[in-house]
Parts: structure tokens; sequence; C-alpha cells
């Protein structure tokens, strides 16, 4: 599936966009771009720089994203295990667990401070996966998706670009997710539960086979594919707009490290959003995965329309410090790396001639 789809970015019946960032190239300030290239060409025209270590829509440049990917995902989420843990109690267990401060004190009077650490090995490797898929594949879909619309339709259309494109890659990062997603929240939430993933795995799969590892796959998708779906659409155009109307300077005049503020404030903003958007399907995921035998809408129903959205106050503080870290990640790999950073598109200059034209 993956090599395929990455062919189909690289060599589908349209011609390419991606032919213009060659890592041979002595220097942006050299390059001009190409006409009737696609926007996302444009970008990547001006997103390479000599020091780049792979063609922008390459094979090598869609497996580095993914690599970020993992570091991104699977350290952040890894980072806010204790804060994850008290928030997935409070959504399946309110009466008990009252709030986030009284849940941290409830937790460490039960468990000690260790018990905050629960399920983090799920946690971590997990999420790496979901990383790899997540980024990767929103890297090639976006390719793909761009070379499908065309240069002038793919800008006009950039905003719904990166919604199917990062749809596309949340459908696959969740079926790599869904597994050590189940582990977790029963090591989380379970009363009597074993507190490991080697204890966990073998435990589940002998009571409910593979059942028990995707049977909260559907939740899920409800949870990250909106959730993933703003983060991405959302960081793009923010970053559009803060270049345009807050930052003083041009984004090629600012120093990589301008650039990463940016990127953090961006992700802070996409993240706000994405916690709204998904918290009450995260809800039911958690729900879903306490209660052995239990389907998503038995699930919504016990909770009713106020406890979907318990928890929501950590889960806002949690996922726009985790999306704002993820994206700064993310692009601190690609600066250490070497990956070549587009920056955010610009009108063509066909369409700019054609407005120009009509008025």
């Amino acid at each position: 599936m993956l090599l395929s789809l990455l062919e189909a970015a690289k060599n589908n019946s349209f011609k390419s966009p991606f032919q213009v960032a060659s890592c041979d190239a002595p220097s942006t300030l050299e390059k001009q771009p190409v006409p009737g290239k696609s926007v996302m060409a444009a970008a990547a025209n001006g997103g390479n720089f000599s020091g780049d270590s792979c063609e922008f829509g390459s094979t090598k440049y869609f497996m580095l994203c993914g690599f970020g990917g993992i570091l991104s995902c699977g350290l952040t989420h890894t980072a806010v295990v204790p804060l994850d843990l008290v928030k997935c109690r409070i959504q399946v267990n309110p009466e008990k667990y009252k709030s986030i401060v009284n849940g941290f004190k409830v937790t460490i009077r039960e468990d000690g401070a260790r018990g905050l650490a629960k399920g983090w090995a799920p946690t971590f490797f997990g999420y790496s996966a979901q990383g790899l898929c997540k980024f990767g594949f929103y890297e090639i879909f976006k390719v793909l998706y761009s070379d499908l619309l065309g240069e002038e339709n793919a800008y006009l259309w950039r905003t719904s670009l990166y919604l199917a494109a990062s749809a596309s890659a949340e459908f696959f990062a969740d079926i790599a997710l869904s597994p050590m997603e189940a582990i977790k929240v029963r090591i989380q939430t379970q009363p009597g539960f074993v507190s490991t993933l080697r204890q966990a795995a073998p435990l589940i799969y002998k009571d409910e086979g593979m059942s028990g590892f995707y049977k909260g796959l559907v939740p899920l998708w409800m949870r990250q594919i909106p959730y993933t779906m703003m983060k991405f659409a959302c960081f793009e155009r923010t970053v559009e707009l803060l270049y345009k109307h807050v930052v003083p300077k041009p984004r090629s005049e600012c120093s990589k490290g301008e650039q990463l503020v940016v990127t953090f404030a961006a992700g802070y903003i996409a993240g706000v959003f994405c916690a709204i958007v998904s918290h009450p399907a995260d809800t039911v995921v958690s729900k879903l995965n306490q209660d052995k035998g239990s389907t998503a809408i038995e699930a919504a129903k016990k909770l009713g329309m106020a406890g979907l959205w318990k928890g929501l106050t950590p889960r806002i503080i949690m996922i726009g410090t985790l999306t704002a870290a993820q994206w700064f990640i993310y692009d601190a790999v690609k600066v250490w790396l070497g990956i070549p950073r587009p920056p955010p598109p610009e009108m063509p200059e066909s369409l700019k001639k054609k407005l120009e034209a009509a008025n």
C-alpha cells in the first residue's frame, strides 16, 4: 500500500509538480518558480536549500517525514501520560475523579506517584506508529491530491486539499494505533487490570481475540479523523495568516528559530480547536475500552450529552500543548535532517493574470 501510494504520488497520470526541487540545486536564491507547475511546486521551489538532504517529493523525503512523525507523536504523547491518565479517569468515572487536581490526588493516594505513568509503553509504541502514518501519509496524499487538482485548483481549494489529505492519512494511522490505544485505556481505567504492556496484550487476546484490539477502531476514527483534519488544515492556514498579517517580515527573511516560533504558535491555536472538535468521540473511546462487550452507541447513551464533555478542560490543555509541541518537533526534525520545508503557498501567476483580466 505504502509503495503504491509513493509511486502514485510521484508518477500519476498527471504531470508531477515535484520535479522542480533537486538536492543538487546550488541555492534557493538561484531558482525561480517553474511555469505550468502546481502551487505546491512553487512552494517546494522556495523551500529547498543547498543543505537539503533529499529531493522534495522523493521516497526519501516521505520516509524522513514519517520519521519526524514518529518522534513528534511518540515523544509528546508519552510525555503527557499523567495528564492523559487523569483525563481518561474523569471521563469514565466522574463520581470518583471530580477534577484535574482531584484526579491527581486520588491517583497518587491509591497508586503512588508511579501510578501516574501507567500506560506509558502502549502510549509510546502506539502513537509512534500513528505518527509515522499520520505525517508520512499526509505528505504523500498532499502531493497526490495536488497533482490531481492541478496548479490553480490546488491553490484555490488548498483548505479542502489539507482536509482530504489529513483525513486519508489518519484513516491508516488509526489502524496502526488502535491495538495500543485499547491496551492503554484498559491499563489506565479498568480497576484490577494488569499494569504493563507485556501482561495486557496476551490477556486481551486470550479473552477477546483480535477484535479486542480493534473494537474501538470506529470511534477512534470518529475522534481522530476530525481531530487530524482540524490539526492539519487549521495549522496550515494559521501559518499562512501569521506570516501574512502578524510576522513583520517575509518568511524567507526569518531565521529558522523565528520560523519554529511561528510553527509552535500555529500548532497551539490548531490544538485548541482539535480538542473541542474531537472530545465527545474521545470520551466514547475511553468508556468503550473500559467496558467489555459494549458498543459505541451504548457507551454514548450511558454517558449522556453532559458526560460526553467531561474532561474537556484537561484535554484542551493537553491537546493544545501536545499539538504545538508536535508541530514544533516535526518542523525541528525537518531542519535537523535537512528535509525541504516549503513556505506557505502563493497564488500562481496564471491565476493572477486571469483575475487581472477579469477586472
